[in-house]
């Protein structure tokens, strides 16, 4: 299996969330400047979406049909946008803090976004409890919250399962809840936690660092794949293992790892699955390394192949019959030259062969 790059389009900030059309003949993109953008990415073309979040913009979903996408926020809103007409529909607030990721249904009738902010909640700068339930859940149609459920903050990835009847969320402790979507009860039906994608800063910073950023249920709902940056002493240089886990959430038993020696230092902030369940893909933000996304066996765990963008990324899509890859991020930090910020938001196409 290879990963060669097709097309390389570039938006004016940095990408935070990323939804394509099954074909991947377009992508929408989150940006950091708080608005959603429509890339055609055969010809590059752009156009933006009239509604707009007074932060950044985090996530976006687009529902089946393809005629409504729903984008989330720094400003703690979701954003219901017509694609065809770019007009914003529905404006909702779902947190009083971030939302930190989106997961649709595959059915699209449900969304489900995390929120949480870090605050000190002891001498050992434990998180402190969240005043609101970090998980929610909403009706896509009516957009009614039909569901919430509590984690320590700060949640920062979701994933509902390929049948729709379950919920994982992972924060920054390495802690994994998984709830059912079927009968929405408080507690969850499994939780266990990594310590091997959390770390206690002893450079610099001291405070708790690190989190699954990334989740991912394998196509026959078996196993659910976490991604993240291990144990690091200095916090503010990121270089701490680049990491995935294979887990059998309902078990709570830890399947595989990435192996000794496929792996360099830095964030990694998402996971996704081939359609067919063969391989998955991790991609981030390499501070030490040879790459920053590459493709895995999913029969023993092995990398395949691997990239080096020299980007960030944020997020991973396949299309629907796993030839094309589109991968979502950010170009560095910009320098204003004569009054005028460079396009640094990065959308790359790739196909799989």
């Amino acid at each position: 299996m290879k990963l060669t790059l097709a097309a390389d389009r570039k938006l004016p900030t940095g990408v935070l969330g990323l939804a394509i059309t099954p074909d991947a003949a377009s992508a929408f993109a989150a940006c950091v400047d708080g608005r959603i953008y429509r890339v055609e990415l055969g010809s590059g073309k752009t156009s933006t979406f009239e509604g707009t979040h007074h932060s950044y913009a985090s996530g976006c979903a687009l529902l089946p049909g393809g005629r409504t996408l729903i984008s989330a926020g720094y400003d703690g809103f979701l954003l219901w946008h017509d694609v065809e007409t770019g007009r914003c529909w529905r404006r909702l607030q779902a947190h009083q803090f971030w939302s930190w990721q989106i997961a649709l249904s595959p059915d699209g009738s449900l969304l489900a976004t995390t929120t949480g902010q870090y605050l000190p909640g002891g001498w050992k700068y434990e998180p402190a409890p969240a005043a609101d339930p970090t998980v929610k859940v909403f009706d896509t149609r009516t957009g009614e919250c039909v569901a919430s459920f509590e984690h320590t903050p700060p949640v920062l990835s979701c994933a509902i399962s390929p049948d729709g009847t379950h919920l994982a969320a992972a924060n920054m402790l390495g802690e994994v809840r998984v709830w059912s979507l079927l009968t929405r009860a408080p507690a969850p039906v499994s939780l266990w936690t990594s310590q091997d994608f959390t770390s206690w800063g002893t450079t610099k910073t001291h405070h708790y660092c690190g989190g699954i950023y990334g989740l991912a249920f394998s196509p026959d709902g078996a196993a659910l794949l976490c991604c993240g940056m291990g144990p690091m002493a200095d916090p503010m240089a990121g270089n701490g293992k680049m990491t995935w886990q294979r887990w059998n959430w309902r078990s709570a038993e830890r399947l595989d790892q990435i192996k000794d020696g496929q792996h360099g230092s830095g964030l990694m902030e998402s996971v996704c699955w081939t359609p067919d369940g063969g391989h998955f893909l991790m991609a981030g933000r390499q501070a030490q390394g040879t790459w920053n996304a590459a493709l895995f066996s999913a029969a023993d765990g092995s990398l395949v192949h691997s990239l080096d963008t020299k980007k960030r990324l944020t997020h991973s899509r396949f299309s629907a019959d796993g030839l094309t890859l589109v991968l979502s991020g950010a170009g560095g930090q910009p320098q204003r030259k004569l009054d005028k910020w460079p396009e640094w938001g990065v959308l790359q196409t790739y196909t799989l062969a």
